[in-house]
């Protein structure tokens, strides 16, 4: 789970976008897809998730799209809940 390229989009809407509306950096999702905790399948959309803390200490869910081997395009990130 080594990616050489992370794809970002700043375009209003698109995945910068939606990791700031829930208070998180690109540097913040950067750091957790490179120091996973947990990995999992989301039940809703079916796509990938990584989780992680950030480094402010943060934990936080990465939903994402693997392009290919070496390409990851982050859909969106955010701090779970806590139920």
């Amino acid at each position: 789970m080594t990616w050489q390229f992370i794809l970002w989009n700043d375009e209003p809407g698109a995945n910068v976008d939606k990791i700031a509306q829930h208070g998180l950096a690109i540097d913040d999702v950067e750091y957790v897809l490179q120091h996973p905790q947990r990995t999992a399948i989301s039940r809703s959309s079916k796509r990938p998730l990584i989780y992680g803390t950030t480094p402010g200490g943060d934990y936080i869910v990465v939903v994402y799209e693997e392009i290919d081997d070496e390409t990851i395009y982050p859909i969106t990130a955010y701090i779970p809940d806590k139920d």
